[in-house]
């Protein structure tokens, strides 16, 4: 199919950028394109105008400092994905990053972009969600600085308003004694997943006092969930286990063509037992 018909703006300025946009409230902005184009070609958007931001200067940063990444809206995963930096301050990055569909989206694709287009099959807004980071987006009041907590509103809805366009992504660093792990399964290489998890945890000794997953294409929206109290300190089959039980009471299995609810709910069972205790053994290792 081919888009519906629509107007085409490429702004050179933030400032053009953000007029364009508060004169369309119809209006889509074009960064990476990878998700948005697909879209536009299925009609499944049909906006009025195409705000194309790549032309925008100094928004392709990656800057990592010890307080974590800052990931600007121009940044493409791949840029994200190979920075050392970025692997240092807060390896669950590039780990989940290295699982975004395939290298020749990831060269296209835009980290912030997937934060924005807020699908809970994709892997950064989960990422974002489980480190408890943030977005800066600017608009007509100015610039202002969303938790992401307070991000995502729904499925495929974030809380940005029309008007606004995404500058940057925050991903706090590791704290200390912490480890973290991911996995996903998909049919296929590339493909989005059935289900997929990550975990952060942190340590004391071999103790575990603090473990939180975050979990992708399961619910309508990213999901965290706490598994601290369930875990009781240690890592065993039975403490395992119980975390699973406590995540899947917080997430919202369903059935479509890729899997049914049921085999969701195992999924989510496997990966939460797998992924903590990789997640664990990171955690012993950076603290060794």
């Amino acid at each position: 199919m081919k888009p519906a018909p629509f107007d085409y703006a490429r702004p050179g300025t933030l400032e053009e950028a953000l007029q364009a946009l508060a004169g369309h409230p119809e209006a889509k902005v074009l960064a990476g394109g990878q998700s948005l184009v697909p879209l536009l070609s299925m009609r499944l958007a049909a906006p009025a105008v195409l705000v194309d931001i790549n032309d925008l200067p100094d928004l392709d940063h990656v800057r990592v400092s010890a307080d974590g990444v800052r990931i600007g809206a121009l940044a493409r995963h791949a840029a994200v994905l190979r920075d050392p930096d970025v692997a240092r301050v807060q390896p669950l990055v590039p780990l989940a990053l290295a699982n975004v569909a395939h290298a020749t989206i990831r060269n296209r694709g835009t980290t912030v972009g997937s934060l924005v287009h807020a699908d809970a099959a994709a892997e950064m807004p989960m990422v974002l969600r489980l480190l408890d980071g943030s977005l800066d987006v600017v608009g007509p009041g100015g610039r202002r600085t969303i938790p992401v907590a307070e991000l995502y509103v729904g499925p495929l809805e974030s809380s940005l308003h029309h008007d606004e366009i995404a500058v940057e992504a925050f991903f706090p660093a590791l704290a200390k004694h912490t480890g973290v792990a991911f996995e996903e399964i998909a049919r296929r290489h590339g493909d989005y997943a059935m289900c997929g998890v990550a975990a952060v945890v942190t340590v004391d000794g071999d103790r575990v006092v603090s473990a939180r997953a975050g979990y992708l294409s399961v619910s309508d929206i990213p999901t965290v969930v706490d598994l601290t109290d369930a875990l009781d300190g240690s890592i065993s089959d039975a403490s395992l286990a119980a975390a699973a039980e406590v995540a899947l009471e917080q997430l919202e299995p369903e059935t479509d063509i890729h899997a049914t609810a049921d085999y969701r709910a195992h999924l989510a069972r496997v990966l939460t037992a797998r992924v903590v205790t990789a997640a664990h053994e990171n955690a012993r290792e950076a603290r060794s």
